[in-house]
């Protein structure tokens, strides 16, 4: 299957800025149960080299990338076991099915962020990691913390499980940020003297970055929390179904398929533009969609988004496509420091519930 290239344009770039960088995010069409997972690589792999040929320094790849969204289907033993990655002494690089990935980065020094479905001992999680091709390892690694749907399958036969809870443990890394070593020309470190958090350097260092996975992007916490660390820059990988009514619900808005699917992809931009915008950070923002095995739907939507809450590229199509992108991370300046400056505007001695409170409880009645 070949992949279609998509050509993004600039973001608003401020006038002076070191901090522009060409961007990838490397969608995937369908990748069904009997599709061998090295012809998934070998489709991720032509991305990469798509983007090595516009100069991207940095490719998002979606959640669970190599496989087919297997938390649909009921698996036991090795029949879901196949799915997930082994990594080889703690290091993803090594797992013999991902590492071509891995090597290609490195031949073109690209940075990638790659999902893919985590075992470690006997425990399971959905995983990002970003790995760095200016200093060949793996930066940092996160775990998708908001879990959708269920352990039980549901009984129908015709449903969309969703099956996350069953097969996945909560991320347990938490949501935090790193730096991206080299990816901007110039910037700050150690070595030079500078101290982070000062005035004159804000904004000045390596790249901020921050990773989520598919249902996170819903959850605002996660965003601020990444907010609160300085992000410039979050990815996102995610495989969303488009209709999954025994899932999501209905009602006369979502009675059709084609209603759904019209309403899953206004959530996705809206929860990707609003947090974006209310950070100040980019986004990279990256699916698998289509038909799964023919009836299982994907939404598409994969997008790069600036820190005004801007679409900068989208793609078109539902398949193998690369939506490519120079941004300029000296845009997030602005709304770190006039609209969302947190220093002085947060008043958290009124934000304890979000911490303290999970499900809804309702004032006394009147």
């Amino acid at each position: 299957m070949g992949s279609i290239q998509h050509e993004g344009g600039s973001a608003g770039h401020t006038a002076d800025s070191k901090r522009k960088v060409i961007v990838a995010g490397a969608q995937l069409g369908p990748i069904n149960v009997d599709t061998p997972r090295s012809e998934a690589i070998q489709r991720m792999l032509q991305l990469m080299e798509d983007a090595h040929k516009q100069n991207a320094k940095l490719i998002v790849y979606p959640e669970i990338a190599p496989v087919t969204f297997f938390p649909r289907h009921i698996l036991e033993g090795d029949e879901l076991e196949k799915y997930f990655e082994l990594e080889v002494d703690g290091d993803p690089t090594k797992s013999p099915n991902i590492k071509p990935l891995f090597d290609k980065a490195r031949e073109y020094k690209m940075d990638m962020y790659l999902g893919y479905a985590e075992a470690t001992g006997d425990e399971h999680y959905n995983t990002s990691v970003y790995y760095s091709g200016q200093v060949d390892r793996v930066i940092a690694k996160y775990r998708k913390v908001h879990l959708p749907g269920t352990f039980e399958p549901y009984e129908r036969k015709d449903a969309t499980n969703q099956l996350e809870k069953r097969y996945f443990k909560p991320g347990n890394l938490g949501f935090e940020a790193f730096r991206a070593p080299q990816l901007v020309p110039e910037a700050l470190t150690k070595d030079s003297g500078a101290k982070p958090n000062e005035v004159d350097t804000l904004g000045q260092g390596d790249p901020i970055v921050g990773m989520i996975i598919c249902n996170d992007r819903r959850w605002p916490e996660a965003w601020r929390v990444y907010g609160l660390q300085g992000a410039e820059l979050v990815l996102c990988g995610y495989n969303t179904t488009s209709w999954a009514p025994e899932l999501l619900g209905t009602n006369e808005k979502i009675s059709t398929k084609e209603k759904a699917k019209k309403e899953a992809l206004f959530h996705n931009k809206l929860c990707l533009t609003y947090n974006s915008y209310a950070n100040a950070c980019f986004s990279i923002n990256v699916a698998k969609c289509g038909s799964e095995d023919g009836k299982y739907p994907l939404i598409g939507g994969s997008c790069i988004i600036d820190c005004d809450g801007d679409v900068v590229a989208e793609a078109s199509t539902e398949d193998d496509e690369l939506v490519v992108a120079e941004i300029d991370l000296g845009m997030c300046r602005r709304g770190k420091e006039k609209v969302f400056a947190f220093e002085k505007h947060r008043r958290i001695e009124h934000y304890g519930r979000i911490a303290q409170q999970t499900g809804v409880q309702e004032p006394e009645f009147l």
